[in-house]
């Protein structure tokens, strides 16, 4: 694997906030799922005060961003209308807003949604399907100037498997080149929509619609993607094609293997580490810090 040196990356222009840097190491982004369905968490921080004092702690054991949803992007999950997001993470964007300065990002595929977010305070929008779902997302991101995370995916949600459940896998002549030529394609076109390219964040979407195998060799050749240029966020957290790996095991039970894979993805040149376990992956940085600095 080639180490890729973050310090040649853009700074992260976001919305009423000072531009992120991802040169001493990557950041941490804390997941904060308001919902009763995701797949790891789902109903532990589902009520306003739950989902408050959850982002208050991952705050505390030194997330330098968080990310906050009200709809489970999980494979098979139904979809949830924009009034009952906005129900979900509005409450808890402002609360934590009045709480800390840290960057806020709002999971969502939706422009209702990211402007209820943005009004309340979230600097960024995070969205699964890369800008295609609502075509006024990419414009009011860039009016706003927010951050915007563009994913890869290759079918919503709700039509998608786990990736150890496909009983056909989804087609792919090189997994890592489509992915990123895809991605590139998705940034392109928010820039013609008036996005800056330094508020552009992509995310290779592991674990949305690729097989056990296909996530392993995507990670194995992640510095493909971080070569593009842009800044990448990974979320392998918990993630199914780990648990398979692992004979199976739960969710729950995947913190070692998750830290293995963000050990992977950081020495391939990830600048985003979206994580559940914050205090465990700020140690796991640590001593990639310390590691780098010898």
């Amino acid at each position: 694997m080639t180490h890729i040196h973050r310090a040649s990356l853009p700074h992260w222009k976001i919305a009423n906030h000072a531009p992120l840097s991802f040169t001493a190491r990557p950041l941490l982004a804390g997941i904060l799922n308001c919902t009763p369905d995701s797949f790891s968490d789902g109903g532990q921080f589902a009520t306003t005060d739950q989902a408050i004092a959850h982002g208050k702690r991952m705050i505390e054991q030194g997330a330098d961003m968080l990310d906050i949803g009200g709809e489970s992007t999980r494979p098979g999950s139904a979809r949830v209308s924009a009034a009952q997001q906005i129900q979900r993470i509005q409450p808890v964007i402002r609360a934590l807003r009045q709480h800390s300065a840290i960057p806020i990002s709002v999971d969502t595929t939706l422009g209702p949604v990211a402007a209820a977010a943005l009004e309340a305070g979230a600097n960024i929008v995070n969205d699964v399907s890369g800008g295609e779902e609502d075509p006024g997302l990419a414009r009011l991101v860039a009016t706003h100037g927010a951050g915007f995370i563009l994913m890869h995916r290759l079918c919503t949600p709700d039509k998608d498997k786990y990736s150890d459940q496909y009983v056909s896998a989804p087609r792919y002549n090189n997994v890592a080149r489509d992915v990123l030529e895809k991605l590139l394609q998705l940034a392109q076109r928010a820039q013609t929509l008036g996005v800056a390219r330094e508020q552009i964040v992509i995310d290779p979407g592991f674990g949305f619609g690729k097989t056990v195998a296909q996530n392993f060799e995507l990670l194995q050749h992640l510095n493909q993607i971080t070569a593009a240029g842009f800044p990448i966020m990974v979320s392998l957290s918990r993630k199914s094609f780990l648990g398979a790996a692992c004979g199976g095991n739960q969710p729950s039970e995947r913190l070692p293997a998750s830290l293995a894979a963000a050990a992977i993805a950081t020495n391939n040149g990830a600048a985003i580490l979206r994580v559940h376990d914050v205090a465990e992956h700020r140690q796991l940085l640590c001593i990639s810090s310390a590691c780098c600095a010898c």
